[in-house]
């Protein structure tokens, strides 16, 4: 515990800096394409003399707009602050942004225009673009990828780590938390509402592992990112008679299956993975329905918490964005962000800003914890950093539009649960 209280601290003394900022939304030229050495620090791709290059692939204008936005805007400012500070290794840092809007041919086309570029990238949004390029990077490419997905299938590459639980086992710890509340019991359905392809397919995974294990049987509906209307999903599944519904999928779908379910009369409760909630909902007819009985398993503190790391950057994010709202999207920019100024600094001190030299970097990483919560563990390429979940709530009276319903913990399913990669 003392170990978080003083991470906290330091990271809410950081988000004090402020400063002129050294990031951008394009790429730059500059006399520093060239890798070089500085101090006697052996440099490659993206770094030079004078900065470190990383890039981030965004959704700023598909079915994850509202999330991209914050997870960008959280990353630029943790480059500025960073920045401000004196930079890393001697080096400013420059993040060149490119909005793939969840297509997935946009999102190719940017990883391979910016790869050469680049260090690494703090963001890539969509699961199945990252899983697209994943043999690439672990091939030749070997640049460190932070995104912001957390399928099984990315596990198991020394370069691609995300921050957080994996769907599977976060979707595990959801159902874990209605078993619990006395919510659903051994012989009772549940219904999963799921995108089809990467995301909502490793969620199943997670559900139908702890059905097995608790006597639930689940009830399918496969959905496209495409479908907003719950209608039938809704109607389905109360024909079938479930006691619970989990939802992975976007916001959009989210709200319509709860506000659909309400404007119904049916009554049952709702939890979603980390990405199927936003707090712009909370103005829509669903927001007295999320408010209600939706809950959202997440990897960290929501940007409401009076934690000193969450209360900390939701200052400091006001103060850079002032008309822009919270939400956790600005929790996962900022925490995948300063992982990768650790990564950075710990390379530093190695002598080593090379892509190998970042992944070693990393995997030394046992105990990293980034004040928003929970403990990260980087040494295993094939584990999930973590198995725990803070299970949220939507709440319209907290900044962010989330509360804690229950601290961060991992469900017994989660513990011996082996996500496939």
């Amino acid at each position: 515990m003392n170990r978080r209280r003083h991470a906290a601290a330091a990271l809410a003394a950081a988000l004090v800096l402020t400063g002129a900022a050294g990031c951008s939304g394009k790429a730059k030229p500059a006399d520093g394409d060239k890798p070089a050495a500085s101090g006697g620090v052996k440099a490659g791709a993206g770094v030079s003399e004078k900065t470190i290059k990383l890039g981030a692939l965004t959704d700023m204008t598909g079915v994850y707009a509202s999330l991209g936005k914050s997870v960008t805007q959280a990353q630029q400012l943790w480059v500025k602050q960073t920045n401000a500070a004196g930079g890393i290794c001697g080096r400013t840092i420059e993040l060149t942004v490119r909005d793939h809007g969840y297509d997935p041919q946009k999102a190719l086309a940017a990883y391979t225009e910016l790869e050469p570029s680049v260090l690494g990238f703090a963001q890539f949004i969509g699961s199945p673009f990252v899983a697209a390029v994943k043999t690439r990077i672990d091939g030749k490419d070997k640049g460190l990828v932070i995104p912001q997905a957390w399928s099984a299938s990315l596990l198991g590459s020394p370069y691609v780590r995300t921050v957080g639980a994996t769907y599977d086992v976060e979707t595990i710890n959801a159902v874990g938390f209605l078993l619990d509340q006395k919510r659903i019991a051994s012989g009772d359905k549940i219904g999963h509402v799921y995108f089809e392809g990467d995301y909502g397919e490793n969620a199943l995974t997670g559900s139908k592992a702890i059905a097995a294990e608790s006597g639930l049987t689940v009830v399918e509906q496969k959905i496209k990112p495409t479908d907003n209307d719950m209608t039938a999903q809704v109607a389905a599944l109360k024909q079938a008679g479930v006691k619970a519904v989990v939802i992975s999928a976007g916001p959009r779908q989210a709200a319509s299956l709860v506000g659909v379910a309400a404007a119904g009369g049916w009554n049952v409760p709702f939890v979603g993975n980390n990405s199927a909630f936003a707090p712009q909902l909370l103005a829509t007819p669903a927001g007295a329905a999320l408010q209600k009985d939706y809950y959202v398993a997440s990897s960290a503190l929501p940007i409401g918490s009076t934690e000193a790391g969450p209360a900390a950057l939701a200052a400091a994010y006001k103060a850079e964005y002032p008309d822009a709202g919270l939400d956790n999207g600005v929790v996962a920019g900022y925490s995948a962000g300063a992982l990768f100024g650790e990564v950075l600094k710990k390379a530093c001190a190695d002598k080593d800003l090379t892509r190998e030299g970042i992944r070693a970097a990393l995997l030394s990483l046992k105990s990293y914890d980034n004040g928003f919560g929970i403990t990260h563990d980087f040494s295993d390429p094939k584990a999930p950093s973590t198995r725990q979940s803070v299970i949220l709530k939507p709440d319209a009276t907290v900044p962010g539009g989330m509360k804690v319903v229950k601290e961060a913990a991992a469900a017994p399913a989660a513990t011996k649960f082996t996500p496939a990669s």
